[in-house]
């Protein structure tokens, strides 16, 4: 694999990292909750995709780890989502709150989750991040500051839409509200518990260590 890329490509790896910081920023100001968890989709392949362009071992090893641990995460925070719609039938962060004190159980993953989408350690989003920042600072040191920039600002819009559906005091019109279905929890788990279990094997997904 050649270390350096083409100079063709450099303007490609300059826009991936621009759209993390775009995106991740697009997400501090979504009112719509599937909206939000779409643009952080897109903000985490922009790391996905500056890593594949560098072309190396490191970066190629990241970019598969990421790819598999935010497809297990973003759909995960698409099912919580839907939870929620499918009682409250409406996607507005505002309307939603306080939804803790109906369902303490599903508070719980929506918490283990939104702590993934940050990577928080020891998670494996949080390995393919890792791999992915030291291959850009590898390539380019200023690239350090938007990487970390783009990192601190999906922990803070993650934070963000935790504190915003979970916590406060619910509206009154969401008193009623059915329970949860085991159905529902049986995806949770099915999402969460293969991350859970690739943090003790990383080789799985990044095969670096085989």
């Amino acid at each position: 694999l050649n270390p350096h890329p083409p100079n063709l490509m450099f303007p490609i790896i300059i826009l991936a990292l621009w759209g993390i910081l775009m995106t991740s920023s697009i997400c501090l100001r979504q009112t719509d909750l599937k909206a939000l968890i779409a643009y952080s989709s897109v903000s985490h392949m922009g790391l996905v995709a500056a890593a594949i362009i560098v072309q190396t071992p490191w970066g190629l090893t990241g970019a598969m780890t990421l790819m598999v641990a935010h497809g297990l995460t973003s759909s995960a925070l698409f099912a919580l989502a839907n939870t929620n719609y499918e009682r409250t039938h409406t996607r507005t962060l505002l309307l939603v709150r306080g939804l803790q004190l109906a369902f303490p159980l599903m508070s719980t993953w929506w918490l283990l989750t939104n702590l993934t989408n940050m990577a928080m350690p020891p998670t494996i989003n949080l390995l393919g991040e890792l791999f992915i920042i030291s291959t850009l600072f590898n390539w380019s040191t200023p690239t350090i500051i938007i990487t970390g920039m783009g990192t601190l600002i999906t922990a803070t819009y993650s934070l963000y839409m935790f504190l915003m559906t979970q916590r406060g005091s619910i509206s009154t019109q969401f008193q009623l509200l059915p329970p949860t279905h085991t159905r529902e929890h049986l995806n949770l788990t099915l999402h969460l518990l293969p991350l859970g279990l690739l943090i003790m094997k990383p080789a799985l997904v990044s095969g670096l260590f085989t």
